[in-house]
């Protein structure tokens, strides 16, 4: 008679990375750095999906040009690169 395979749940795998998570293991430079990272990514994506859009809605409209679309697309980009690029460090 054959063995049956030992019996494994759905869950096994996270269930042995539940076990093997140990809160508060992350460094607070390593945190901080990844909020600043998905911050910045989170910014300058928005931007770009802002103008691609404009964009988009300007050329594709009924009467639109691809030369509006594309100038009102720029103008956003700009506006947003110099909006989005100052301000001040945050002090701690």
């Amino acid at each position: 008679m054959a063995k049956s395979p030992a019996h494994h749940s759905p869950t096994e795998a996270a269930d042995h990375d539940a076990e093997a998570y140990v809160r508060g293991t992350m460094t607070i430079e390593e945190q901080a750095s990844t909020w600043d990272l998905f911050m910045t990514l989170a910014k300058w994506g928005s931007l770009a999906v802002a103008s691609i859009l404009l964009a988009l809605v300007l050329w594709f409209q009924p009467g639109g040009s691809l030369f509006v679309g594309l100038g009102g697309g720029i103008a956003l980009a700009v506006a947003g690169w110099f909006f989005l690029k100052g301000g001040k460090p945050a002090a701690h």
